[in-house]
Parts: C-alpha cells; sequence; structure tokens
C-alpha cells in the first residue's frame, strides 16, 4: 500500500508540472496569434488520458510490476553497482544507456507491430503538436506486453528495481519536453539529442514522416539503424494517423479505439496475421480501411 501512495503522490506532482508548463505554453501561443495551436476539448481529453494512464501505471507497477520484476532478475547479469564516486557515475551512465536504447527498441516495436499499435496508436491519433499532446496515453501499454520489453532489458543486466522505475521516469520526463512547436533550446543538440524538431517528424502522418525517429532522449540510435529524418528533408508535418483516424474527444473511446477496430478487423477477416503485421498491413492486404 505504501508503494501505491507513493506512485500516486508522484502523479500529483509531476502532473501540476506538467499543468503549469501546458498553460504557459497555451499563453505563448495566444501571445503570438496562434491560438488554435490549442483547443480546449483536445486538451483536457488528453490530460485526462495522463491521468488515467499513470494511475493505473502507477498502481500495477506498485502491485504487480515489482513482482515481475523479481521474477525476471535472477536470470540476468545481477550487475551491482559499487559504492565509489566513478562506479557510481559508471552505473548511472550504463542504466542510462540500456533504458534509453530498451525504450528506442519497444517504441519501434509499438509503431510496427499490430498488437503493441493498439495501445500507442492514441498518441499519435491528435492533429495537433503542443505539450498536452505528450500526456495522450493509453493504460493498455501496460497490459498488452508493451513496457514490459524496457523492463525485461533493465532487469536482465541487473540493476536494481528503484534504479529501473527512476531511469524510465526521468526518460519519459525529457520525452515530455520533446512535443511542442515552439522554439526550443533542445534543437541545438539535435547532433545527438532527441529534439522537438525530430519529435515532430515521429508524430507526422505524411510518407517521409512515418515511422521515423523512434529515440526517446538520444537520437543516435536512430542514426545508427536507419531510422533518423531531419524535420528538412521530412516535408510538411501532417499531425494524426493514416489509417482508422478517430474522430472524437472522448478520452476512454479514444484509449480503446484502435483495440476495438483491432478486433473487428480479426472478426472480419479471420486472419490471425493481423496481430503481428503493420497496423497498415490489412488495408493492404484486404483492401479495405479499418475506419
Amino acid at each position: 500500500m505504501q508503494d501505491v501512495l507513493h506512485a500516486l503522490s508522484f502523479i500529483l506532482f509531476a502532473g501540476l508540472i506538467f499543468v503549469a508548463v501546458i498553460a504557459a505554453e497555451a499563453w505563448y501561443w495566444k501571445r503570438k496569434g496562434r491560438s488554435e495551436a490549442y483547443e480546449l476539448k483536445d486538451t483536457l481529453s488528453n490530460m485526462t488520458m495522463g491521468f488515467t494512464y499513470k494511475v493505473v501505471d502507477g498502481v500495477v507497477v506498485a502491485l504487480v510490476g515489482s513482482a515481475f520484476y523479481d521474477l525476471v532478475y535472477p536470470h540476468g547479469l545481477q550487475y551491482r553497482p559499487g559504492s565509489g564516486f566513478w562506479s557510481i557515475a559508471g552505473s548511472v551512465l550504463l542504466i542510462f544507456l540500456v533504458s534509453d536504447f530498451a525504450f528506442y527498441l519497444a517504441h519501434l516495436v509499438w509503431h510496427k507491430v499490430r498488437w503493441f499499435w493498439t495501445s500507442h496508436a492514441v498518441h499519435h491519433s491528435s492533429q495537433r503538436m503542443n505539450y498536452s499532446t505528450a500526456l495522450r496515453q493509453n493504460y493498455l501499454v501496460i497490459f498488452n506486453g508493451g513496457t514490459m520489453i524496457i523492463a525485461v532489458a533493465i532487469a536482465l543486466v541487473g540493476f536494481d528495481k528503484t534504479w529501473a522505475i527512476v531511469a524510465l521516469e526521468l526518460n519519459l520526463l525529457y520525452q515530455f519536453f520533446l512535443h511542442t512547436e515552439t522554439p526550443s533550446l533542445l534543437d541545438r543538440f539535435g547532433a545527438v539529442l532527441n529534439t522537438p524538431s525530430h519529435h515532430r517528424v515521429h508524430h507526422g502522418s505524411n510518407p517521409l514522416q512515418i515511422d521515423r525517429n523512434f529515440g526517446g532522449v538520444l537520437i543516435v540510435w536512430d542514426r545508427l539503424f536507419g531510422t533518423f529524418r531531419s524535420e528538412r528533408d521530412a516535408g510538411p508535418i501532417v499531425y494524426g494517423v493514416t489509417e482508422r483516424q478517430p474522430r472524437s474527444n472522448n478520452p476512454f473511446f479514444l484509449q480503446l479505439h484502435e483495440l476495438g477496430t483491432l478486433l473487428r478487423d480479426l472478426w472480419r477477416y479471420k486472419d490471425p496475421r493481423i496481430l503481428v503485421r503493420h497496423p497498415a498491413w490489412v488495408e493492404r492486404q484486404h483492401g479495405r480501411a479499418g475506419g
């Protein structure tokens, strides 16, 4: 119970920071004459989804995730950070690299496999790009195994679960600040870091933008594995998804929409390959939009 209370306290603290940043950005765009950068229903929907996601995530991690981590941990390298300054510094660097690379791989899988896309599509279905979009998350990622890829990787290296949680939360906190069209100092470091410019490409739905820039904090993984695209080479960015774009601001509908279309397509086509193929595969294979 204490772990659950700690998780909920963190959510409340982080939530206050996010709301303040969102309000400041909305004010900035209003002053710049671009009040359409925010839309009240869209923003409230995004914030509701962020809240439900983090509450479910916090409770499940506290009650179940910890036990799962303990099951995996003995089968890995069981790395033990030392107590000296350089040993601790090296361990911090190692868990940063492991968690960030694991996020890159997991994020790529979420985009390439429809089963995992069911929990990630909602993050891309907004047709706006602002800080509230960062909160547009889906609690289903906790239940469909999407986050397990990251947790297993860190556990197999052997880091304590407290280290793992801190590393992942800091990684996701950084990513919050990528969801913006406002000028950002981070863009100066785009050779190494993921930046708002790179992440706008990731959220684009035009052909040159799809399945690009999967990195969390570092963009070097995309550069190494051929998934990088710069904003200047990506063409005009249009936000949203190319298949099954929802037309609703109901946060609970949005979180279940893609799962519903998956189940419907499985029933309609009786083709289990849909589960593991690219999210756009059913339209290409069966020639009918999933809607």
